[in-house]
């Protein structure tokens, strides 16, 4: 393909002027941890696509279930007492592996989606408990929440927050490392004024921040402590990626009040997220005589589920958690002397088949992305210089060492 040929599409989070004149990265064909560009190319995945290719490329398995249950019923609705019997069956899988017992679970379409949902919930949840005052929803800084309204108001980013004006008056942001900022504006503003506190177990596309020792915990008592509903934002890190865990939440022993899913749910074969809703929230909304006026027509569709539960097939039967715990050894060793070159500041690693190696400069990235390339390597920046490591489930440790020696042969 040229860039002629690809004119009227229009990419996210890219300079347009810059895609015309190079022409796009067109990814053809993937099969395990490698994908090959049109022109035949091969590169090892190095972000697993944008961190949610759990379980490799060109899983059949997922593509057959998607097929049967597009040719049997591809979607109906949501809406009301519709669904489908693998949409429930879906359902009731996921609420059985949550870290709070007895969740629900709602639907979307992706992440960004589910944030949204998770904003208004809180907000209804405090209306239904007589709290209408508590509408404030707190981010950190650094944190990516998705790019829907809600999302951007949360977000720690500014970049992705600068000139659209003011998107949503009630959100607030704190220190992304401090527990101590959250409880001072908790003090400033009162705890009867905030709705919700969302937060990423480890920071991505603000640049792949660990949570300092202790952090995660301290924040979710400062929420229990002042009835603020803690909202746990697992996009990037829910169905096996901080290894060993289905989900951070439950590594941490978090207890969320809400946790937002996508990506690894259907390891983006078919696009899919979802709400877990502890009971305690979901409660007023089961009692009957309550309607939460909120969904999305293909929330909880058909091929999707399908997609999902063939998914959680593989990652069960294959070991995957177990195998993203051994990334997270295999990562933080091969990946930590690249420290050691003049282009790298720093690497984050050991927690989860994450990490990030640090641009001493980040005004580079673009270029050491296109050196990436040139040796191999399919990869991305994240935040301020850092390229993002979050390779899939399958990626074996001979092929960790290869990577993080390509790595090292482009910053070099």
């Amino acid at each position: 393909m040229t860039a002629s040929s690809a004119a009227a599409l229009w990419h996210g989070f890219a300079d347009m002027g810059a895609v015309r004149d190079s022409g796009p990265f067109v990814v053809a064909k993937g099969e395990g941890t490698y994908i090959w560009d049109a022109a035949g190319n091969k590169y090892l995945d190095a972000t697993a696509g944008l961190w949610f290719t759990n379980v490799g490329h060109g899983r059949t398995a997922i593509a057959d279930a998607v097929a049967r249950q597009l040719s049997t019923l591809a979607h109906y609705s949501g809406f009301g007492d519709i669904t489908s019997d693998v949409t429930a069956a879906l359902a009731d899988r996921l609420s059985a592996i949550a870290p709070v017992p007895g969740s629900k679970v709602f639907f979307t379409s992706g992440g960004s989606d589910s944030i949204d949902s998770a904003v208004k919930l809180a907000r209804r949840y405090w209306h239904e408990m007589g709290k209408p005052e508590k509408k404030i929803v707190v981010g950190r800084t650094k944190a990516y929440h998705g790019m829907h309204v809600g999302g951007t108001a949360l977000s720690g980013l500014p970049p992705n927050r600068e000139n659209y004006g003011e998107l949503m008056a009630d959100a607030a942001t704190v220190d992304w490392d401090d527990a101590k900022s959250l409880r001072g504006l908790i003090e400033r503003i009162g705890a009867d004024n905030i709705a919700a506190f969302f937060v990423e177990p480890i920071i991505g596309a603000g640049g792949i921040y660990l949570p300092p020792e202790g952090y995660l915990s301290e924040v979710r008592q400062i929420c229990r402590d002042n009835n603020v509903l803690f909202v746990v934002d697992e996009v990037v890190t829910g169905f096996g990626r901080i290894g060993g865990t289905w989900f951070a939440s439950g590594r941490f022993g978090l207890e969320p009040d809400m946790i937002t899913t996508a990506k690894g749910l259907t390891s983006g074969y078919v696009p899919m997220g979802a709400v877990f809703i502890a009971p305690k929230i979901a409660e007023p909304f089961y009692a009957g005589g309550v309607w939460w006026s909120h969904g999305y027509t293909y929330g909880g569709h058909a091929g999707a589920a399908a997609a999902a539960m063939a998914n959680l097939d593989i990652i069960e039967s294959e070991g995957l958690l177990e195998e993203s715990a051994r990334l997270e050894s295999d990562l933080h060793v091969a990946l930590a002397p690249l420290a050691d070159l003049p282009a790298v500041s720093e690497i984050r690693s050991g927690l989860g088949a994450v990490a990030a190696v640090q641009l001493a400069d980040p005004s580079t990235a673009p270029s050491v992305v296109g050196a990436l390339r040139a040796h191999g390597v399919s990869g991305r920046a994240a935040g301020q210089g850092a390229l993002q490591i979050s390779p899939a489930f399958v990626m074996t440790s001979a092929q960790v060492s290869e990577m993080a020696q390509r790595i090292g042969d482009a910053l070099a």
